[in-house]
């Protein structure tokens, strides 16, 4: 009976392996990829939304000749103004009320995480008064209101606020966007992070889970040699030498204790991308203190890619996460920001690569609402979702709909299933629906400029029937924008689908 029983598996085998044998053939015209819902690789915590309010100091005198000449072109006679970089406070009601639905509402980006920068300019003096709300307005308004509509729909979102940079008072350059953390302000300097958490948690009832210590800290050539910044369209921060880093992963949990938030996590900060996560040593400096580790709540990085060797090289890589999960392997690691590439399919192939290649658990885009005449010199990172203009309207950008093909497939509790592609213009991305009420999912991407066909072979499934959506971005064919193009059944155990070139759909198992 054993024997017969074993011979049955084999068949079995044999049977799938022929099936699969078939739709790489269909004489050999499409692309043989998979999906296996049945192999997971880890839990998927979501995609999240950044709206950046106060990034800079926005002081015309500081900065090179061609931040200069921006002064005279977009802000001509003015020597500062207020910074406001999302750009509701451009909108009225009914516009604001419009974005908020296109984030977060049912039909919209469905995010299940946001990031809240706290920027430098909260606290002027040691013990001084804070000031949580003038620089911050535009963006709680926008969290509540995404907050309110998210809950209405039975979900919930995460908070991870970003420290920005600190007061000057807290460097030992004792200036705006100085270098170095004066040690004798290292209590000062966790009240700030303190003071603020407590605010939105208390003033405005924000589910604040993680405070990240910094964003992009590791880059240290972005200061004078003594450390001062000499360029007023650089965005707030400090050096965090890796030292600090962990003196501070271990020193926060105790603050936080102290000040009633041991519901809140601490992370590492934000590395600039992957490359300098690994290749700069930092990974191994926490990994080398056991405290550290213990203490680290989520790991977290940019995941910024570019593929040209230099001073901005940023690959993807997974080995922060995986010597850190070899120490502590229920440990999640969230980009918590990345480029929106061309806003187009290289866009969802970098979501890809941070999924795949980084083996991450959550993945947050640079800012997705942008007023681009509100950071110096013009924006390094231009693509978006959601662009405001001086005239006071807005324009939803391709960069939205890119977004939504992956956002509304990865849902939070997910979990991210194992795929492949036999062709390197080709990747799959897949989300089982595990103990959620979700679709099982899956997204193809195209980055051929020309059609391609794909058969994704499918496994562990219950569905016979995938809806699906695409949205495209190639000359001579339509714009379609998260367009309903149809329901695919499967055939010989897989989905077949013409892929239009720079195309991306997305199947939602039916």
């Amino acid at each position: 009976m054993k024997q017969l029983f074993l011979s049955m598996l084999i068949l079995i085998g044999l049977s799938f392996q022929t099936i699969n044998t078939f739709a790489q053939a269909r004489d050999f015209t499409a692309v043989r990829a998979g999906v296996y819902f049945d192999q997971p690789l880890r839990d998927w915590d979501g995609f999240g939304f950044n709206y950046v309010e106060s990034a800079h100091f926005v002081n015309s005198e500081l900065g090179p000749e061609r931040t200069q000449q921006w002064w005279k072109e977009v802000h001509p006679g003015e020597k500062t103004f207020t910074q406001e970089y999302g750009g509701f406070s451009l909108l009225d009601e009914k516009e604001k009320q419009e974005i908020v639905e296109l984030v977060f509402g049912k039909d919209g980006l469905k995010p299940g995480i946001v990031k809240m920068f706290l920027d430098a300019k909260h606290q002027t003096e040691p013990g001084g008064a804070f000031d949580h709300e003038t620089t911050t307005s535009h963006m709680r308004e926008f969290v509540r209101a995404g907050l309110k509509i998210t809950r209405a729909r039975g979900a919930d979102l995460e908070i991870i606020t970003t420290l920005y940079g600190p007061p000057g008072y807290i460097t030992i350059q004792k200036a705006d966007r100085g270098r170095d953390l004066d040690p004798e302000m290292k209590e000062d300097l966790a009240l700030y992070m303190i003071d603020w958490v407590k605010f939105l948690k208390e003033k405005d009832g924000l589910p604040v889970k993680y405070l990240s210590l910094h964003n992009e800290g590791e880059d240290w050539h972005r200061w004078t040699q003594d450390g001062y910044t000499d360029r007023g369209n650089h965005d707030f921060n400090l050096y965090w030498p890796p030292e600090q880093v962990n003196e501070f992963l271990k020193y926060m949990p105790k603050m936080f204790k102290k000040y009633g938030l041991e519901g809140v996590g601490i992370t590492n900060g934000e590395p600039s991308n992957w490359y300098r996560f690994t290749g700069w040593g930092l990974g191994d400096f926490i990994a080398d203190d056991k405290e550290a580790v213990d203490n680290l709540a989520l790991l977290t990085s940019h995941g910024f890619y570019r593929g040209t060797y230099g001073a901005w090289f940023g690959e993807h890589n997974s080995y922060p996460s995986d010597i850190l999960r070899a120490l502590k392997p229920e440990l999640h690691t969230w980009v918590t920001s990345t480029s929106w590439a061309e806003m187009d399919a290289s866009f969802v192939k970098q979501i890809h690569g941070n999924i795949y290649t980084s083996k991450v658990n959550a993945i947050i885009p640079w800012a997705g609402i942008q007023r681009p005449t509100h950071w110096i010199g013009g924006d390094p990172n231009p693509g978006n979702a959601i662009q405001v203009n001086e005239n006071g309207n807005y324009e939803v950008r391709k960069g939205y709909y890119f977004y939504k093909q992956a956002s509304r497939a990865g849902q939070p509790g997910m979990k991210v299933a194992r795929t492949f592609a036999m062709n390197s213009e080709i990747a799959v991305i897949g989300f089982a629906k595990a103990e959620t009420d979700n679709p099982d999912a899956f997204i193809v991407v195209n980055l051929a400029k020309g059609k391609k066909n794909v058969s994704v072979e499918l496994s562990g499934t219950k569905s016979k029937e995938f809806e699906a959506f695409r949205t495209v971005d190639a000359a001579d064919y339509e714009a379609d924008r998260y367009k309903n193009i149809g329901t695919f059944k499967l055939k010989d155990g897989a989905v077949d689908i013409e892929m239009l070139p720079g195309s991306v759909v997305t199947f939602f198992g039916k």
